[in-house]
């Protein structure tokens, strides 16, 4: 897609007329896509899940046959069926029932707490909800009437021709709850217009054909799951679902790929990241590895043999709002590419005026995949969703991301966080992907994370955590000299915590808030290990052992990179005092960091208080 630069200020795609705009949509839905497709080639696999197919004619009997009997219970036009099922061909089924109906589907992952169900159901207010019987009891109060899948046998009677409801393009096709920043889940609202566009875009942009095998396997509440689905089966291409075992783990991930013959398939960022690094056979049928979700720290390695793209999309904006291939055995940050068809990026300052090009600021989307908005919450809709400045269209809005990004001169887009992730250190504001992106070029590091750690009142430090490659393992102070080759000593982070492999969320992100507190057995130390050898240093590392929650200490470990900060460092001059009956000032702890130079400047201070007593204090004192 060209890149029109019509100001000096940005590159962007200018706004088409409606009827560009809507040209895609050809009186078709996403629906009467799949359908045409079971029509042409009835007998073609469609879905495979656990040994078992499902063809293109069986699938369209089956969500023909649901459709009619939810058109029965009154699902229509803007009409919500709620489907709380786990990844499964029964997922795929009831989805594309819904959209025959023209009405809109709400996925919901069992997994979920049930009081979280319970939220999102009432929040929604679905007519329907389609679930399985095992969970039908638990989400039956309500004022939806229950649907069990897998024991409701009055779908049986019903036809399995095509429903007579019209979709409307401007109608809901979905509804999928995120995360609110005040704990309460909020619903965003896609048309099927919306879905089509997308739909249309991916199947365009990445030439799927019937011949594709793609995958499945994001969670039913995760948007990628939107994506991940439609474009294939409008296509006529297969439809493929590992086991939950396998979709988590990239060795056997990897492996069920190859095996499966799977052309195409998305992973999140952190998933797609370790299956980088591993081998991979010069043969596979995998042509198309997809990713998005996080920020993707890496280049692929010169000899990966598939190609790899970046996509970058908030849920309001239909999945994906920009797209870009990603070179391979190049260096640096790779970008989140450019719109995808029939949308707009803007990269605005707080006045929504564009910022010159190579500047930062709030990244929003315009054009076909904005979201109508949030589902009862139309305070936030309006502050989120706001008037399109640029748009010759009257009702034409953008979505505001919370985004930073900036426009290169190619007319690419690089991401540079949320801005809400920006972290002020010592009184100067730190970008953690700017770090993260440099840790990522080191050869031991197989990922990383930067956060700030620091209780409320106390001055936040900067905390790498890192995922090592091949078991390598190198000191904290190798890690600062490489950052500080780059970076201000201000972004070098006061702490590095090693972990197996990073702690990630069920839509398959980096779940920070499950990042553990550095502690002395996750965090790397500028010097080997070195026990205690007197008996003032053993005491005293007994007290920073229960002072700071650790089972052992090293004597050369630094007391503010395990973890302490000056209220710990109170605490701990007031058991020293209590301890060794001496008096140390705050400030020494900041000096004398360490259990053998703390031990040194409470030895001297003993030496100094036994000269001047008697023989019996001084036994008493040093008992």
């Amino acid at each position: 897609m060209s890149v029109n630069i019509t100001t000096s200020t940005q590159p962007y795609l200018p706004n088409q007329s409606m009827t560009e705009q809507q040209s895609y949509l050809r009186n078709n839905s996403v629906s009467e896509l799949v359908a045409a497709q079971a029509a042409a080639t009835p007998n073609a696999v469609a879905l495979t899940a656990g040994g078992d197919s499902i063809t293109y004619g069986d699938l369209d009997k089956r969500a023909n046959q649901l459709a009619n009997y939810l058109i029965t219970l009154g699902v229509g036009p803007e009409t919500i069926v709620g489907l709380c099922l786990d990844r499964s061909p029964e997922s795929v089924t009831g989805a594309l029932a819904v959209l025959k109906t023209g009405g809109a589907y709400l996925p919901l992952d069992p997994a979920y707490p049930t009081e979280r169900l319970l939220f999102m159901l009432n929040d929604a207010g679905p007519r329907v909800l389609i679930t399985r019987a095992e969970s039908a009891e638990k989400l039956s109060e309500g004022s939806w009437k229950v649907v069990s899948i897998d024991r409701d046998r009055a779908i049986d009677n019903y036809s399995t021709n095509s429903p007579a409801n019209q979709v409307k393009p401007d109608s809901l096709a979905y509804v999928i709850y995120t995360s609110g920043s005040t704990g309460r889940p909020k619903g965003v609202e896609i048309t099927h217009q919306s879905l089509l566009n997308l739909v249309s875009w991916h199947k365009r942009e990445f030439k799927v054909t019937r011949r594709d095998r793609a995958s499945h396997l994001a969670s039913v509440g995760f948007d990628a799951a939107v994506w991940e689905v439609w474009p294939y089966l409008t296509a006529g291409a297969s439809l493929h679902l590992p086991d939950e075992v396998t979709r988590i783990s990239p060795e056997l991930l990897r492996d069920w790929l190859v095996t499966n013959e799977i052309t195409i398939s998305f992973l999140p960022t952190a998933l797609a990241e370790a299956l980088m690094t591993l081998e991979w056979p010069t043969d596979t049928a995998l042509r198309i590895l997809l990713t998005g979700a996080d920020t993707l720290h890496r280049h692929p390695a010169a000899n990966l043999p598939f190609e790899l793209v970046n996509n970058y999309g908030p849920t309001e904006c239909t999945v994906v709002a920009t797209s870009g291939r990603v070179q391979n055995g190049a260096v640096g940050l790779p970008t989140i590419g450019r719109p995808i068809d029939n949308t707009q990026v803007y990269i605005l300052d707080e006045k929504l005026q564009r910022v010159p090009t190579g500047a930062s600021g709030e990244l929003c989307v315009g054009g076909a995949g904005v979201a109508r908005g949030y589902l009862n919450r139309p305070e936030l809709t309006a502050k989120q969703f706001v008037p399109d400045p640029f748009s010759a269209e009257p009702s034409a809005r953008l979505y505001r991301t919370g985004d930073l990004a900036r426009y290169l001169d190619d007319g690419q887009i690089a991401y540079l966080g949320r801005i809400d992730e920006q972290v002020k250190i010592l009184g100067r504001r730190i970008e953690p992907n700017e770090i993260e992106a440099m840790l990522d070029r080191h050869p031991s590091i197989a990922a990383s994370v930067v956060t700030a750690r620091g209780t409320a009142g106390e001055e936040k430090r900067l905390a790498a955590y890192l995922v090592m490659s091949n078991g390598a393992m190198p000191a904290a102070a190798d890690l600062r000299r490489f950052l500080q080759s780059e970076l201000p000593d201000y972004m070098v982070p006061a702490v590095f915590v090693t972990l197996p492999a990073m702690p990630l969320t069920a839509n398959g992100k980096v779940d920070r808030v499950a990042l553990p507190e550095p502690n002395a057995e996750n965090t790397l130390r500028d010097e080997a290990f070195v026990r205690p050898r007197t008996p003032i240093e053993q005491r005293l590392a007994a007290t920073l052992c229960s002072l700071l929650n650790l089972s052992e200490v090293s004597v050369k470990d630094n007391f503010f990179l395990l973890g302490g900060h000056s209220l710990l460092g109170t605490q701990l001059i007031v058991k020293i005092r209590s301890t060794f009956r001496v008096d140390l000032a705050l400030r020494t702890l900041f000096d004398a960091p360490t259990i053998a130079e703390l031990s040194a400047e409470i030895e001297q201070q003993i030496i100094a208080k036994v000269e001047n007593m008697s023989e019996a204090e001084a036994e008493a004192l040093l008992a």
